[in-house]
């Protein structure tokens, strides 16, 4: 089950950000920073597996179209012409761990110990007939390319070995027993349509978000499917908050047209998997690895709070059993902090 105090203090922070922070200044769409957090901490589950994830992007705004891109997007299969395009750079680092973090060498029945740093570069269509108030649904595409180190070069040791030591938390052991160091590279391709907001007051509105994707590359590769549904007001100024991947789809970008506007979502996304080397091991070497299951699923809810040029997303991840002998599923939290300029 979702941490229900956890969510609690998470919504707590997303209200007191809004009380804060609202002003009623009108602020013009343009380029988004993100910063992404995600953690098991916020779930109150401790250290296992996914047990960190920071991320850090920023989104051109519409207008940014350097030429050769947009002639280069027009012979893909997909990103239809005629759309708004925003171009995305990022810089991430996840970490994963076994459950008993305590042990010099870790169960080899259990998740190994890895770390995955990456900068990603991407581009993001919305159909210009999202800009019509009247239109009866909204096409998002995001393709995102990310290259980076798998292994001791990740310098996960080095960033949880200082965390837990500054928290003064129990310190990990088995870190010399990671999976080795591998370049790795990812493609990753989602395709999100957003209904028409149904109205049930003035103020109050709800949505659905179906979506399919998926990803390609020694890192991950997948299919995912899944939906999502929002109840709120303002639901039009983005697509659900921002995760770092694999995860449910949203939007590293949101319009920022002032005032206040909130939504509470929930939303779950089915993935088949057919590569992850946090759990298979490295591609070209022997290395601590589990039997992966080849379907998992992530169900997930939580708030998103914009005012003005800010925007606040508090979310609990409910993860299925992704190996064999895994005998729960993970919890984990995700907090992202967002600025429109």
């Amino acid at each position: 089950m979702l941490s229900i105090g956890s969510m609690h203090r998470h919504i707590g922070v997303a209200c007191a950000f809004a009380l804060f922070t609202s002003s009623g200044m009108a602020a013009p769409s343009g380029g988004v920073i993100n910063l992404q957090v995600e953690n098991d901490l916020f779930a109150g589950s401790g250290d296992r597996h996914f047990t960190n994830g920071v991320r850090l992007s920023w989104f051109t705004p519409p207008e940014t179209r350097p030429e050769r891109l947009i002639d280069a997007t027009a012979k893909l299969p997909f990103f239809e012409p005629g759309t708004r395009l925003r171009f995305d750079f990022g810089l991430g680092q996840n970490m994963f761990t076994p459950e008993d973090i305590g042990r010099r060498d870790p169960d080899p029945a259990d998740r190994p110990y890895a770390g995955w740093l990456y900068g990603s570069i991407g581009m993001t269509s919305e159909s210009d007939i999202c800009q019509n108030s009247g239109a009866d649904r909204c096409l998002l595409e995001s393709l995102e390319l990310e290259v980076g180190m798998v292994g001791p070069a990740s310098f996960a040791r080095q960033t949880q070995r200082e965390w837990h030591g500054l928290i003064d938390v129990k310190k990990p052991e088995g870190w010399r027993h990671q999976i080795k160091n591998e370049p790795g590279v990812v493609l990753f391709y989602e395709r999100k349509y957003r209904a028409k907001p149904h109205p049930l007051t003035d103020r109050l509105q709800y949505d659905f978000t179906p979506h399919f994707g998926g990803a390609l590359g020694n890192v991950f590769t997948y299919g995912a499917v899944g939906t999502a549904v929002r109840l709120g007001h303002g639901l039009w100024r983005d697509y659900g908050p921002p995760r770092i991947r694999p995860s449910l789809p949203g939007s590293g970008f949101f319009e920022s047209h002032g005032g206040l506007t909130w939504y509470l979502f929930a939303g779950f996304e089915a993935r088949a998997v057919a590569r992850n080397i946090f759990l298979d091991g490295n591609t070209f070497a022997d290395s601590r690895s589990v039997n992966r299951k080849p379907l998992i699923g992530d169900v997930q809810g939580g708030l998103v709070v914009t005012v003005d040029r800010l925007r606040l997303s508090v979310t609990q991840v409910l993860r299925s059993e992704e190996f064999k002998g895994q005998d729960k599923p993970d919890i984990f939290g995700a907090i992202s902090l967002s600025y429109a300029y």
